[in-house]
């Protein structure tokens, strides 16, 4: 562990951002050049004292998950993510459609979205990042651990990923979610993780494995997404996607067309979306598939 060179990197990088560049506010009275600590903290999930103490060169050897964390945070490229791994003395992690680390375009992106519904998730449907109203519309699926990180996983093993929509779509999805996952098996191969999903659900699933049987593939969505919310009611959203072709992520952003019942019902969303704690527990999200890229 290089303490001090993790240190003047750790402060450099720091220095370097401005509120806006992570989407937070500048404030009046700001005499901070770039972020203060207690505002890389919070974006990295940890305390200020923890922050602060590598930032010294004092402190315990930060663990990989602590690293990764921190460069999410800093909104770091690929480089200086493996480069702040080995200051710290750990090995970078995998790049590619593994990885979890989000390219800092897309983060930029998706902090200026703060009045949409909008989420990064990756080619199996994993959400790595949600705006507020993302959360307020389909709850906080960062949560979940394991397999059923992936909503395909969670679609067919699950009641409660289903009660996002409208019964009579449920067919239709159950067809895209397995024709998807069908396409990244082929594309990664039978060792990737796209066939341990599959190797999973198919002795859980009679439905799944049936729809598998058909070996159906390009069941593509038409980008109108309908959802029935516990607290606003029925929504017709159009999703747009934005990929990432390195790191394989997508950014799902939702909208709704101006003056139709939908865009007003977003709009109170957004005013009664920090009152559905209830809902952030059993929400599940109206994401795109595989065969989308």
């Amino acid at each position: 562990m290089d303490r001090t060179g993790l240190a003047a990197f750790l402060r450099r990088r720091r220095e370097s951002l401005q509120p806006e560049d992570v989407g937070l506010p500048r404030g009046q009275r700001r005499r901070t050049s770039g972020l203060r600590r207690e505002e890389v903290a919070a974006l990295c999930h940890m305390s200020t004292d923890y922050y602060a103490r590598l930032e010294r060169e004092r402190g315990p050897q930060p663990s990989e998950q602590m690293i990764a964390s921190i460069a999410q945070g800093l909104h770091l490229s690929l480089a200086e993510r493996d480069h702040l791994f080995r200051l710290a003395g750990q090995h970078p992690p995998a790049r590619g459609v593994v990885s979890e680390h989000i390219s800092p375009g897309l983060l930029r992106i998706l902090d200026r979205l703060t009045d949409t519904p909008a989420e990064i998730v990756t080619e199996l449907g994993e959400t790595l990042r949600q705006t507020p109203l993302g959360v307020a519309l389909t709850g906080d699926t960062t949560r979940h651990t394991g397999p059923a990180r992936s909503i395909g996983y969670r679609w067919f093993t699950d009641p409660a990923a289903r009660a996002l929509f409208p019964p009579g779509d449920h067919a239709l999805l159950s067809r895209r979610y397995v024709s998807g996952l069908r396409s990244v098996v082929a594309l990664r191969g039978p060792d990737s993780r796209a066939a341990h999903l599959a190797e999973l659900l198919l002795p859980q699933s009679e439905e799944f494995r049936t729809l598998w049987e058909t070996h159906e593939i390009g069941v593509r969505p038409d980008g109108l997404k309908r959802l029935v919310h516990p607290e606003v009611g029925a929504l017709e959203l159009h999703c747009q996607t934005l990929l990432d072709p390195e790191q394989s992520h997508l950014l799902l952003v939702f909208t709704a067309v101006p003056g139709s019942e939908s865009y007003d019902k977003l709009q109170l969303l957004s005013v009664i979306g920090a009152h559905s704690a209830a809902w952030h527990q059993h929400g599940e999200p109206a994401h795109l598939q595989p065969e989308e890229l």
